[in-house]
C-alpha cells in the first residue's frame, strides 16, 4: 500500500515544472522497466541510488549511509519489492532521502552535475570505478535526462557532451592473453573438479562443456539432455552437437517476476526464439555420455543439475572453479588473471578456434557473436599464424626484376 501511494504521488509531482529528483526517478523506472531485462534494472537501481545520495541536501545522521543506499537500491528503486517495503525502511531511510532530496532543477548547476559524475565514477572504497562501469552509469543517467526533457521538466540534457561525454571514457572489451588457460592448466583444473567428492562428476561435465564448446555459463546451465546429439558409441565420427537456446543469467530473486534467482531470456544478441548449434569434441562426447549414464538422465532433464535437481547455482560454479584453480595452479599463477573467471573457459575456446585457423565467420556463429564483436574482443589473442601468413605473402612474389640498363 505504501508503494502505491509513492507511485501515485510521483505521477502527480511529475506534472510540476520542478519536482524533486527523488520523485523523478520513479517515473524513469516506470517508463523503462517493461523493456529492460532484469539485469539492466539492477544496474539502473544502482546508478539511481548513487545519484540520489549524491544529490541529498545533507547527509542523514540518524543512521548509517549503507542503510540509505540499501533502502533506495533494494526497495525504492525495485518495482518488484517496493509494495512489500518494511515500514521501518519506508519511514526512516527512504523517508529521509525524500525529505533531503534536491529539485530536478539542481541539474542546471554544472557543479552539481560534476559532483554526481564523480559519485557514479567512484567505488565505495574511494577508488575509481572501472571505465565500463562509468560509461554504463552515464548511459543510464542519459536515459533519465531524456525522460525529464520529454516531460518538459528540463529544457536540455545537462550531462557533458563531446570530449567530456561518455565517448571520453575509454573502454575495451578485448580479452587479454594473460587470462587464457593453456591445455595443461585446463586439464589439471578439470581433473581436480572431477575428483571433487561432492558433485565433482556433475561439475566436471559442466566445465568441460564450457571449455570444449565455449558457451556462456548462463546458456550452459539450462541445456537439457535432448539438446545434446551424441553419436552412436561405435560410430567412426565421435563429434557431438550441442543446441543452445534460452539463457538464464543470475540477477537475484528480488529482481525477477517469478521470485527465482535466474531470469530466463533469449540468447544474447539473437532474435527471439533463435538458437545455435555448436560441435563438441570427441573428448566432450565421452564425458557427456558417461555423465548422462551415471546420473540416469532423461531427455527432458536438465543436463547439469544442482543438488536439489534444479539449475546449477552460480555460487557453486564459482566456488568450485576458484577452489580448483587454487589447488592446482602455483600461487603466483593463481593470483594472476589466468583463468580467474569461469567465463575464461569461453574466452580460451574462442581464441583457440581462431588460432587453429577456423574462419572468423564460423567462430562467430558458434560463439553467438557478430564477426565485428568477435574480432574486437579476441584479435589481440590470435597468435601462431604469422609463419603461414609470411609464406603466403612471399608466394605472392616481389616486384618483377627490371632489365639492366648497363
Amino acid at each position: 500500500m505504501v508503494a502505491v501511494v509513492v507511485v501515485v504521488a510521483a505521477a502527480g509531482l511529475l506534472r510540476w515544472r520542478r519536482p524533486a529528483w527523488y520523485w523523478l526517478t520513479f517515473g524513469v523506472i516506470l517508463a523503462t522497466v517493461r523493456v529492460l531485462v532484469r539485469y539492466a534494472s539492477v544496474n539502473m537501481a544502482k546508478t539511481l541510488t548513487a545519484t540520489t545520495v549524491a544529490l541529498l541536501r545533507a547527509k542523514p545522521t540518524q543512521f548509517a549511509p549503507a542503510a540509505v543506499r540499501a533502502a533506495l537500491r533494494e526497495w525504492a528503486f525495485n518495482t518488484n519489492r517496493r509494495p512489500d517495503a518494511p515500514r521501518d525502511v519506508v519511514a526512516i531511510p527512504m523517508g529521509r532521502a525524500k525529505l533531503l532530496a534536491r529539485l530536478v532543477s539542481t541539474w542546471e548547476d554544472p557543479e552539481k552535475v560534476e559532483q554526481v559524475l564523480r559519485a557514479i565514477g567512484t567505488r565505495l572504497d574511494g577508488k575509481q570505478a572501472a571505465a565500463w562501469s562509468r560509461k554504463r552509469s552515464r548511459r543510464i543517467l542519459n536515459v533519465a535526462m531524456k525522460y525529464a526533457i520529454r516531460r518538459r521538466i528540463l529544457r536540455a540534457n545537462p550531462l557533458p557532451k563531446g570530449k567530456e561525454s561518455t565517448a571520453a571514457v575509454k573502454t575495451t572489451n578485448a580479452v587479454g592473453k594473460r587470462s587464457l588457460l593453456n591445455p595443461e592448466q585446463a586439464a589439471a583444473i578439470l581433473d581436480w573438479i572431477r575428483r571433487r567428492p561432492r558433485g565433482g562428476e556433475r561439475l566436471h561435465a559442466f566445465f568441460a562443456t564450457l571449455y570444449y564448446c565455449g558457451p556462456r555459463p548462463e546458456e550452459a546451465v539450462v541445456m537439457r539432455v535432448e539438446d545434446v546429439a551424441l553419436p552412436q558409441p561405435d560410430a567412426a565420427d565421435q563429434w557431438c552437437e550441442l543446441l543452445f537456446h534460452p539463457a538464464t543469467p543470475e540477477v537475484g530473486k528480488q529482481w525477477t517476476d517469478t521470485g527465482e534467482i535466474h531470469e530466463q531470456r533469449d540468447l544474447k544478441g539473437r532474435a527471439e526464439g533463435e538458437t545455435r548449434t555448436v560441435p563438441g569434441h570427441p573428448a566432450l562426447t565421452r564425458i557427456l555420455r558417461q555423465h548422462i549414464e551415471a546420473e540416469q538422465l532423461k531427455p527432458g532433464d536438465l543436463m547439469f543439475q544442482g543438488e536439489s535437481g534444479g539449475i546449477l547455482a552460480g555460487s557453486v560454479i564459482r566456488r568450485a572453479w576458484r577452489n580448483a584453480r587454487k589447488a592446482v595452479l602455483p600461487p603466483h599463477v593463481f593470483e594472476s588473471p589466468t583463468g580467474r573467471h569461469v567465463y575464461d573457459n569461453r574466452n580460451t575456446r574462442l581464441t583457440k578456434w581462431l588460432n587453429d585457423g577456423i574462419p572468423p565467420a564460423q567462430v562467430a556463429e558458434w560463439a553467438g557473436n557478430s564477426v565485428a564483436v568477435l574480432l574486437a574482443t579476441y584479435a589481440r589473442c590470435v597468435e601462431g599464424q604469422l609463419p603461414d601468413l609470411k609464406r603466403r605473402l612471399e608466394a605472392a612474389g616481389d616486384l618483377p626484376e627490371q632489365p639492366s640498363t648497363g
